[in-house]
């Protein structure tokens, strides 16, 4: 946890389609890997090197700076048992912590209910995405979801108090004359006043953040500075939540994912420079994750869904590296020609509410999960 009196923060980074993981941290040191990526591999000379067998994809310079600074801890070969391909039950499973069964709360819902229990906070979690994601959906969490922070807000047109709580009593009763009446109508009513005051608080964010760092024209860029002007803002969100979405790249994936990749890792470094330059960086942590990896050999044009992947944390109060194993490209211990998981993603989930948010895990994910010590000290 921080150790200057600030809250912890966790920032949330899905990206969506399952990223090439063997594309990103590239195992330039082992023949199999160029053998049996004729079309996708990164030349040797190209990859920005991390040791003698493992280095980063070019395109991913920025993220490679921020990893010499000692603030990226790479977790290989994250994933589960009996990994699913498909990428609604796998983003499922990791959204909500249950491999066996359809889960009904999400793990980071979870992990507001708990900062919050008395739901004294509207904005304890706020994600900056299209429709709240699983990862923070479970009955009675109440979590703002924005597209768009400087266009957000439901009937913030109407200045009168009175006059909008009027016109969402209407809402309620419009939608009640089709749900009928009773505990579903007053959650709606009450979500609904929740998603009022929530717009309320985080017009101010806006107003007052000045800065003279430049973020590309893109969706994460722009999800990424609206987390700092929300985190700078000293509104109480403890939990953010974002995704960059294009990683299932079955078809020219030689142009499409350095692409995505670079778009990442810039706006990754804006926002930890952004967020140093407002003195707001030292209690933040980020976590980018993935659904799943991709298939050990490409298909002529792409690479097909895998199993074992990679997930990454970021920020001043990690001591940066190489976590868990990378899995062996040996054929004899690929599964069914993916790279094998040799972490638990739950294990991951417990390290970051553990050692950085202070929570209990075990409700969180489910059980007990062997943890990583990225932290310093």
């Amino acid at each position: 946890m921080p150790e200057n009196g600030k809250p912890p923060v966790m920032v949330v980074v899905y990206l969506g389609g399952g990223n090439d993981f063997m594309n990103t941290i590239v195992p330039y040191g082992n023949d199999i890997y160029y053998d049996s990526r004729p079309l996708l591999s990164i030349p040797q000379k190209d990859v920005l090197p991390i040791d003698d067998e493992l280095g980063f994809n070019p395109a991913a310079a920025p993220l490679k700076q921020l990893y010499d600074e000692g603030n990226v801890a790479i977790v290989q070969g994250i994933g589960y048992p009996d990994s699913s391909r498909s990428h609604f039950r796998s983003t499922d499973i990791w959204h909500t912590c249950e491999p066996k069964k359809i889960g009904t709360e999400g793990w980071l819902a979870r992990v507001v209910r708990d900062l919050d229990p008395k739901k004294e906070n509207v904005l304890t979690g706020v994600s900056f995405s299209r429709g709240l994601p699983r990862a923070l959906a479970a009955p009675g969490v109440t979590v703002t979801s924005i597209g768009d922070l400087d266009n957000y807000g439901l009937m913030t047109g109407i200045s009168d108090q009175a006059r909008r709580i009027e016109a969402l009593e209407k809402f309620e009763k419009m939608y009640g004359q089709a749900i009928g009446t009773g505990p579903v109508r007053e959650y709606l009513a009450q979500t609904g006043l929740d998603v009022l005051k929530g717009a309320d608080l985080l017009k101010k964010a806006p107003e007052m953040y000045t800065s003279e760092v430049e973020y590309a024209s893109t969706g994460i860029a722009g999800s990424l500075r609206d987390v700092v002007r929300v985190h700078t803002a000293d509104l109480g969100v403890r939990v953010f939540f974002t995704q960059h979405g294009g990683y299932d790249t079955h078809a020219n994936e030689g142009p499409v994912h350095p692409m995505l990749i670079n778009e990442l890792s810039l706006a990754i470094s804006d926002f930890f420079q952004d967020l140093r330059d407002h003195d707001a960086a030292d209690n933040v942590v980020m976590m980018v994750f993935t659904e799943f990896g991709r298939r050990v050999r490409d298909n002529g044009s792409g690479t097909d869904h895998g199993a074992g992947g990679g997930a990454y944390l970021i920020g001043e109060k990690i001591n940066g590296g190489l976590y868990a194993e990378y899995p062996s490209l040996e054929p004899s211990q690929q599964e069914f020609g993916d790279l094998r998981h040799t972490y638990d993603f739950r294990g991951l989930y417990s390290t970051l509410v553990d050692q950085w948010m202070g929570i209990d895990p075990v409700p969180v994910v489910d059980g007990m999960f062997e943890q990583i010590h990225p932290f310093t000290n």
